[in-house]
């Protein structure tokens, strides 16, 4: 019996960019790559000053794709997918990212489901990178799958498709927002009974940041988004929680040094979950596992303390700016 082919839905990628000139070369060239293209790009640059908007001018599309560059100078990302969505004429969106490469069946697994029964598709992600620091930053911070509850997962917007209609339902992403806004999102859709369905072999992979200092930069970054959308309180509370405890143990060691054994114990169960990562991450990082093993520690605190730096601000920011979140809300 001959395979009945799978023949999709007619479906718009959309991303936005800014300042990526480094990363597009590879970006397009996954998409010339993928199994099934989409019908339709729509990019929208933020005001990039490098030769982003050049090399995506100069690239030649696959055959039959319809290519649409918008540039809206001081477009955030929630802007800039606003803008592309409501430019795309196809009622299914894909959304990736341009600092990611997607594999070659990314799409093809990503919109299958949104042919039958579902709103959204969440797709995966795993870290790659082309310097020891990016590698060894993805291989800490980037969940297994196994980690993963598909049912509860929400997707990052580097890896996900979704019916149109359910974008307009929500109101698109949230404009006042410049990070976790695939997140504050994905919730919305979810409140308004969008149905989910989780493909984990649709895989966008991504490069984490270059440095300590960039990843620390990226992370405050995250939290502030945290305390701007009032995500996650009790997450960021039990982290403030654990380091005051981890201090007062700490100083109490002078006292008896079970209290160094009771800290050095926690210790190791909070980082078990990133050095496990690191051990299934073996694979891809050869002979830099020992040493991305014993850097994982001081990788973990450097996100620890950014986010505890970044997540007041993020209040701070949403105490002064009632009138902005309240609305969209």
């Amino acid at each position: 019996m001959t395979p009945v082919r799978f023949v999709p839905t007619p479906t718009s990628l959309i991303f936005t960019v800014l300042n990526e000139e480094l990363a597009m070369a590879a970006f397009l060239q996954s998409i010339h790559e993928l199994s099934e293209k989409p019908q339709e790009i729509v990019i929208v640059d933020g005001g990039s000053t490098d030769a982003t908007v050049a090399i995506i001018h100069n690239w030649i599309p696959p055959e039959g794709v319809e290519v649409r560059v918008v540039v809206t100078p001081g477009a955030n990302i929630s802007a800039g997918r606003n803008q592309a969505i409501g430019m795309a004429s196809n009622p299914i969106i894909a959304v990736s990212d341009a600092g990611a490469t997607l594999d070659n069946r990314w799409l093809e697994r990503l919109v299958r489901p949104l042919g039958v029964n579902a709103d959204v598709a969440s797709g995966f992600f795993v870290s790659s990178g082309t310097t020891f620091w990016e590698r060894a930053i993805g291989a800490v911070i980037t969940p297994s799958l196994s980690e993963v509850d598909g049912e509860s997962f929400l997707p990052s917007s580097r890896s996900i498709a979704f019916r149109k209609s359910v974008w307009e339902a929500a109101g698109g992403y949230p404009e006042w927002l410049d990070y976790c806004e695939d997140l504050l999102f994905d919730l919305q859709l979810k409140e308004d009974g969008a149905v989910f369905v989780f493909v984990p072999d649709a895989i966008a992979s991504w490069n984490a940041r270059p440095s300590l200092k960039a990843f620390a930069k990226q992370y405050y970054r995250y939290a502030r988004g945290d305390g701007k959308s009032g995500l996650w309180r009790r997450r960021h509370l039990a982290r403030y929680s654990a380091y005051a405890l981890g201090l007062a143990l700490v100083a109490a060691a002078w006292l008896s040094p079970w209290f160094l054994v009771i800290l050095l114990a926690g210790a190791t169960v909070y980082l078990a979950k990133f050095l496990r990562r690191v051990v299934k991450a073996r694979g891809s990082l050869g002979a830099e596992t020992a040493g991305v093993f014993l850097l994982a520690p001081l990788i973990v605190v450097t996100g620890d303390i950014a986010k505890m730096a970044g997540y007041p601000a993020g209040l701070s920011w949403r105490s002064r700016n009632q009138h902005l979140w309240q609305v969209a809300v």
